[in-house]
């Protein structure tokens, strides 16, 4: 037993509470082994012993109490083999364990209810893919063992086996493998296969037996085929746990032919879904919204389907085992690609229908509202671009989503999946020339993350001509920003300033509000730039005071910041100049816990890059330019900000220098330097040059007094 220690104990003290315990759980979770481990503690506790009776074999359900009766050599005389029963145990002190019953629930809950009844010392103990429902039932739902958290790779081994998931997986390859030890190298592999099997003890056991046929790396790289990968079991295991496809064989059949169906179109939602999307993709012309919400909630007690009430709405999700096994069985029944369009063409619904909500929510809101939606969009995306979807479903998808990736700083991913929009437009019958001029300002609003140069530039050209033809202000304003940020980071100040003061033109010909105040704001970064502080000061402030009015989420989704926060960096960069550094020190952290309020990685890395790490840096504050520092090149990293990341390890390498540590600083600061020329980013490339230039001074000062 690995990793069930608290539960074994919790259950053992249940028992003495409750006379009926049932452990529910999926397929191959460990529900058995659980109660094995129970029953063994517990055997000095009852007088007359503890009894396992294995349900799993019997076919008939009418066996069940014979079953008992032949392992306690009892004779049954009558019609009513649960009497004979009775009258032999109602004095006894026993403990017994009825093994899966999930296929015999309705006999089983009975029978249990009717021992209970009529013999005060005995006590039952369960396992069942779903609740008996018999009176005075305490239930436990098994959950997996613990796995690494998404997206967080252990570093090294012996942080891989603080998870019990792993230490499992090395127990068990270490019998397939001749003794296998877990290594630092082998350790994120490990994590990510326990964390693909998601916990599932089986399914864990399974792969660290192949480990020996195909190594861990291979295995890895396998899991994709895991019905074929992961058979082989113990020679002495139940036949169901000898594959992981048997396993889920032994609860697909005992599922309704209704309930079959539901599963395997549902098997078409990724992730998390709600009951909504549940009916509009599982429903047809024989099954009703009403009959798949009764079907879901009969997955969820038959441990089919995991469900999440803890928020304002609930939400399912099937486990990606199951999901997989489930999407199978859709392509065996010739439904794939009906279920499929129909998928997407909700999900592109959705999108559209609630698009005018997302701009009246704060993040935190709007990313509990709206985040959970990722999964599938993607998946619907990935379809309609596939050799047998439906290219313009894609684009119009891509587009409607745009405000997912951008709200949710996915912007390495936003660039990828706007890409291949774009590629597929020129193949479609009704390419649209708003859907082009959407898609490039998506496109450019991206390439900011990898560094703004001539693509950048390109793309906003042309969505700006585009914009002008149409006579569409919003996207024409957009545009403008994205040539003034190509400007400004290229260090060509002068025309960045006439663009700025275009944008702040057309959006006061537009009436529009918000953008008059961000075109304050950019004419005072450009003054900045040049050298005018005061002006550039008062305009940045004439946002600040009046950012209640722009405290809308339209701003990250059309000009990729949150632009208050971006003014109170560009603020402590003028207050800093003009020799007030407390004020500059305060403007920074104003700017930080703006954008950390608004849980916008994007934004935060714009304040840290901007603002907090230079400031911290200039006032030799090491303490807080190590915090900011750091904060910037892991969020960055998580985040895939490329060109973020780039000025993390800038600033790193200046930290380390101005530390003392000349020859990590040095090494690390000219890398960044050179990467972040090549990005097209000079912005902060001369102050940058000029602490490398410093810290070779000073590093040859040092090797000359030490000759």
């Amino acid at each position: 037993m690995i990793g069930r220690g608290a539960t074994v104990d919790a259950l053992s003290a249940q028992l003495r509470r409750s006379t009926l315990l049932t452990i529910v759980g999926p397929g191959g979770v460990g529900k058995t082994s659980v109660a094995l481990a129970v029953a063994q503690g517990l055997l000095g506790s009852y007088h007359d012993g503890t009894l396992f009776v294995d349900l799993a074999p019997i076919g008939d359900p009418l066996l069940v109490p014979s079953a008992l009766a032949s392992l306690l050599k009892v004779a049954v005389q009558s019609a009513d083999p649960t009497l004979g029963l009775i009258g032999f145990l109602e004095n006894k002190q026993m403990l017994l364990v009825l093994d899966s019953c999930e296929h015999v629930l309705s006999i089983a809950s009975s029978f249990a209810e009717r021992l209970l009844a009529n013999c005060p010392e005995i006590s039952i103990l369960a396992t069942s893919r779903e609740p008996l429902r018999a009176d005075g039932e305490y239930l436990l739902r098994l959950p997996p063992l613990e796995v690494p958290p998404p997206r967080q790779h252990p570093r090294t081994a012996f942080e891989a086996l603080s998870f019990s998931a792993v230490q499992l997986f090395v127990e068990r390859a270490s019998a397939a493998l001749n003794g296998y030890q877990l290594t630092d190298v082998d350790a994120p592999v490990v994590a990510e296969i326990c964390r693909t099997l998601e916990g599932n003890p089986l399914a864990i056991e399974l792969a660290a037996g192949r480990a020996g046929v195909f190594g861990v790396e291979g295995l890895g790289s396998r899991l994709d085929n895991r019905f074929q990968i992961l058979k082989g079991g113990r020679r002495a295991a139940l036949p169901r746990h000898q594959t992981l496809r048997a396993t889920l064989d032994w609860s697909y059949e005992l599922l309704s032919r209704e309930e079959q169906a539901i599963l395997q179109r549902l098997a078409m939602l990724a992730g998390h879904f709600t009951l909504e999307a549940a009916g509009a993709v599982a429903k047809d012309d024989s099954i009703r919204v009403s009959e798949v919400v009764d079907g879901v909630a009969s997955l969820v007690e038959k441990s089919l389907i995991s469900a999440d009430i803890d928020g304002p709405t609930a939400s399912y999700r099937l486990l990606d085992t199951t999901r997989a096994y489930a999407h199978e069985k859709l392509v065996e029944a010739g439904e794939f690609q009906q279920l499929a369009r129909r998928h997407a063409e909700y999900h592109l619904g959705y999108l559209q229908r609630t698009e005018a909500d997302w701009a009246n929510q704060d993040t935190i809101d709007w990313v509990g509202a709206y985040g959970g939606l990722i999964d599938n969009v993607r998946a619907a995306i990935d379809w309609a671009f596939a050799p047998a979807g439906d290219a313009e479903i894609g684009i119009a998808l891509t587009i409607a989503a745009l405000p997912l990736w951008l709200n949710m700083s996915l912007i390495d991913e936003c660039r990828r999946r706007v890409g291949v929009a774009l590629e597929s437009c020129g193949d479609c019958a009704n390419q649209s020339p708003r859907q082009r001029m959407q898609l490039l300002t998506a496109l450019g609003v991206a390439l900011y993350s990898i560094g703004p140069g001539p693509a950048a530039k390109a793309a906003w050209l042309e969505a700006l001509e585009i914009a002008e033809s149409l006579d569409d202000w919003d996207y024409r304003l957009r545009a403008l920003w994205g040539l003034w940020v190509v400007c400004v980071t290229g260090g060509r100040h002068r025309p960045g300033l006439s663009l700025a003061k275009r944008f702040a033109s057309t959006a006061a010909k537009a009436v529009d509000p918000v953008a008059s105040l961000i075109g304050e704001r950019l004419v005072g970064t450009s003054l900045h730039f040049l050298g005018e502080q005061e002006n550039g000061k008062r305009r940045v402030e004439r946002m600040i005071d009046k950012s209640d009015a722009s405290n809308s989420r339209t701003q990250i989704t059309r000009f990729q910041f949150d632009q208050s926060s971006a003014a109170n960096a560009y603020l402590a960069r003028i207050l800093w100049l003009q020799g007030r550094p407390d004020q500059a020190r305060r403007a920074a952290e104003r700017s930080v816990a703006q954008a950390q309020a608004l849980n916008h990685s994007l934004s935060l890395c714009y304040s840290l890059g901007s603002a907090a790490c230079p400031i911290a840096l200039l006032a030799g504050d090491l303490t807080a330019a190590e915090r900011s520092v750091s904060m910037l090149i892991e969020l960055s990293a998580r985040n895939v900000l490329a060109l973020w990341h780039i000025m993390g390890r800038c600033f790193r390498g200046i930290l380390d220098i101005k530390r003392g540590d000349h020859d990590v600083g040095l090494p690390l600061l000219g890398a960044a330097l050179g990467a972040l020329h090549e990005s097209g980013f000079t912005l902060y490339h001369t102050a940058a040059l000029a602490e490398f230039a410093e810290g070779r001074c000073r590093s040859d000062r040092r090797r000359a007094c030490s000759d």
